[in-house]
Formats: C-alpha cells, sequence, structure tokens
C-alpha cells in the first residue's frame, strides 16, 4: 500500500465517478480502476458500490474514509514538519475555500506573490466548515465563520452579496435594491453549497418568505450569463461580468453579505507563517475590495 492508493480512494469517494476522480488526478482511468482493484486485494474489502458509472463507498468504504483521510493529513504534517524543521520555512501551502473565493478572492493575491514565498495550492471547499477544509489537508481555510481553540482564526473580509441586472434594466441606476423587490423578479441562485446561496436562504428564512420564481445555476459566471441574457436577477458574491451593473440587496436595515474568515490551526509546526499570510490575505482582500 502506497499513500497514492489512499489518496486516489478518497478522491473517488468525493468524486462520485472513476472518470471525474481519474480527471482531478491526472491520470487515465484504466490506471485509477487497476490501482483502486489493488488497494481492495490488499485491504481484503470491497472498497465501493460499483453501479454503471457511480462509485459509491460501500460500507467498509464509509468506515475507513476517515481512516484514510487522517493517515494523509498526517503524512502532509510530517512532510511539512520536515521541511520547516530543515530550513525553517514552509515551501507549499495549502489554502481551502468556496469557489468563488477561490476565483475572485485566492487566485488575485496569489498573483501578487514574491518568488521567495511559498508555492500556493488550492483545495475546493463549497459547503465545508473551516474545521473540515482543514481535515482535508489544508494549512489555511476560509470560511464563513471561526472555529473554535485548538484553532485561530483572522476576519477577512464583509463582502456583498450583488444582484446583477443588464445596463437597460430599469434598476440599473439605483445602487440598492430591497430583498422583498428582487423575490418579485425571477431569480437566478446558486446551489445551496455556495456561500452567497447560504446568505441568501438565511435571509428568506428570516424574513419568512420565499422565491417565487427561481433558476439554479451550476455557479456564479453560469447565474451572471442568464442574467446578461435577461432571465432574471443574479443574486451571487461573484465580481462582475458580461457588463452587468451590480446593485447592494437590502434586508430592513441590514445588506446581504458573507462574512469571510481565515482559520489555521495552532498546532501546527509552521501556525506563526500561516498567520504571517492570514495577515496578508487580510490587507489585499481589505485594498481589493473595500
Amino acid at each position: 500500500m502506497e499513500l497514492r492508493h489512499l489518496r486516489y480512494f478518497v478522491v473517488t469517494c468525493e468524486a462520485g465517478t472513476v472518470s471525474r476522480a481519474a480527471e482531478l488526478l491526472h491520470i487515465t482511468q484504466p490506471s485509477l480502476s487497476r490501482q483502486l482493484r489493488q488497494l481492495e486485494d490488499e485491504l481484503g474489502a470491497e472498497l465501493f458500490d460499483r453501479a454503471g458509472r457511480r462509485m459509491t463507498p460501500s460500507r467498509v468504504g464509509r468506515a475507513l474514509l476517515a481512516n484514510a483521510r487522517d493517515v494523509l493529513e498526517r503524512a502532509a504534517a510530517l512532510k511539512t514538519a520536515a521541511t520547516f524543521h530543515a530550513h525553517g520555512r514552509i515551501d507549499r501551502l495549502t489554502i481551502g475555500a468556496p469557489t468563488v473565493t477561490l476565483t475572485d478572492v485566492v487566485a488575485p493575491f496569489i498573483a501578487t506573490l514574491a518568488p521567495e514565498d511559498p508555492t500556493i495550492d488550492v483545495l475546493g471547499a463549497d459547503g465545508l466548515s473551516a474545521v473540515e477544509t482543514l481535515a482535508r489537508g489544508a494549512d489555511l481555510a476560509i470560511a464563513t465563520a471561526a472555529p473554535r481553540a485548538p484553532y485561530r482564526s483572522r476576519r477577512l473580509a464583509v463582502l456583498p452579496v450583488w444582484a446583477y441586472v443588464p445596463e437597460r434594466h430599469p434598476w440599473s441606476g439605483r445602487g440598492s435594491v430591497p430583498l422583498a423587490e428582487v423575490l418579485e423578479e425571477q431569480v437566478i441562485v446558486l446551489p445551496p453549497a455556495f456561500t452567497a446561496r447560504q446568505s441568501l436562504d438565511a435571509a428568506l428564512l428570516e424574513l419568512g418568505t420565499t422565491y417565487a420564481r427561481v433558476i439554479e445555476a451550476a455557479n456564479g459566471t453560469v447565474a451572471q450569463a442568464h442574467a446578461a441574457a435577461g432571465r432574471g436577477v443574479a443574486l451571487v458574491s461573484d465580481d462582475p461580468r458580461f457588463g452587468l451593473v451590480p446593485l447592494r440587496v437590502r434586508t430592513g436595515e441590514r445588506r446581504l453579505e458573507i462574512k469571510l474568515t481565515a482559520a489555521w490551526d495552532a498546532r501546527h509546526e509552521a501556525a506563526a507563517t500561516l498567520e504571517v499570510f492570514a495577515e496578508r490575505l487580510s490587507e489585499f482582500v481589505g485594498e481589493r475590495y473595500g
């Protein structure tokens, strides 16, 4: 058994299909299938229930998944500790965050780093808490809530959820719009795992109302594309695209917003370095979004 076998097992469980897992792992499907079978043979158990293209963890697979993740996390921690003790710094740093945050915040931040900074890897963490993201292998997690000790955190920003409309829309010059008025239109929302959707659903629960007409788009870019085509008002936190006009969304006296926090494990060998990166990221977000 090698660590890569466990990584293949974990990624396949998360991806749900061999084809998607192979794409994420950058290997061929036959190679991935063969090595998963090798792992099952070595463990003496079927790890997956195979139904067509779907790869659902079996009862044994579900029981072993947490152990596999723990082994990978400990191996990554060992490598980080070795590098830190040998050179007094870390060479690679993984930031886990929701997809929109990776696109609009983390990627632009990476572009500002110097050659002597650690190489940044990213980890998609839609729908995950900071602790869950760190458990998946991130060194620094961006989420909407700060975890408790032994984790530490730093507030990054409070970002708006925008109502995007075309320039020709009657609202385009208003600057802001009440959520109740938005709900009279056809709204374009994101899947429930996205932070913008979670903020929106919480506001709807508080108002005791729901959508009248809704389109659920796969991501913020697609949602804005629908809005640009005149199919409704896109409620997303992404940066603007397609020439759309962003409007602040009001819920009573408050605005519809997402609170972003960077968190890390205080027991991490390079906890001081992670804190510095959290501070730098906070400064970058402040300069970019105000």
